[in-house]
């Protein structure tokens, strides 16, 4: 029988408290991920070009983990979390959820895995934030048939989507910030 040392579990990746602090990152984001899925489709009919604002709310999950906890894997895990509330709250698009969760949170963790996970700097969420934002875009923008719109309309569509999720980047570190001067960063580890 193999015995543990006191210090292995602290020195655990995904300990406990990790998960915890994930698992209410998720439901708490996945509320808004939820909400998020139920206006879409009056947004895409009514207002299509602020569609990647809606969209952009699903960056939240990773950005609040990463910046709150700044281990690997915890933006994958916060996102997938936040798609299995979302897809309680918004069944209709679960696949459209993990499929986010998914992406997104690999754009993160593939961002934050490039920096070795020791730069937690803001640059490196936006960079991950506008390669998202354009993914959106370009996917939408095909999607929806945006390209029926007049040229004013496309050229505000695609900086609005490129630009929200960088506007809940911001929103996602300012919480993630809050959260560790809150102690959730000592709480973990």
């Amino acid at each position: 029988m193999a015995q543990h040392s006191p210090g292995a579990s602290a020195r655990s990746v995904l300990s406990t408290r990790v998960l915890l602090t994930c698992a209410a990152i998720g439901v708490a984001t996945g509320i808004l991920g939820g909400v998020a899925g139920w206006i879409t489709i009056p947004v895409l009919a009514g207002l299509p070009v602020v569609y990647g604002l809606v969209l952009g709310v699903h960056v939240l999950p990773g950005i609040i983990a990463q910046e709150a906890l700044r281990l690997p894997w915890v933006a994958l895990l916060a996102h997938v979390l936040a798609a299995l509330v979302s897809s309680a709250i918004a069944p209709i698009y679960v696949m459209q959820f993990l499929g986010t969760a998914v992406l997104f949170g690999g754009i993160q963790e593939i961002v934050a895995a490039v920096v070795r996970y020791r730069s937690w700097a803001p640059w490196r969420f936006f960079i991950s934030a506008v390669i998202i934002g354009l993914i959106v875009a370009a996917a939408v923008f095909f999607a929806a048939h945006l390209g029926a719109l007049p040229v004013w309309a496309q050229i505000v569509y695609l900086a609005i989507s490129v630009l929200g999720p960088v506007a809940w980047t911001a929103v996602g570190l300012a919480v993630g910030a809050g959260l560790r001067r809150a102690g959730v960063v000592r709480a973990t580890r």
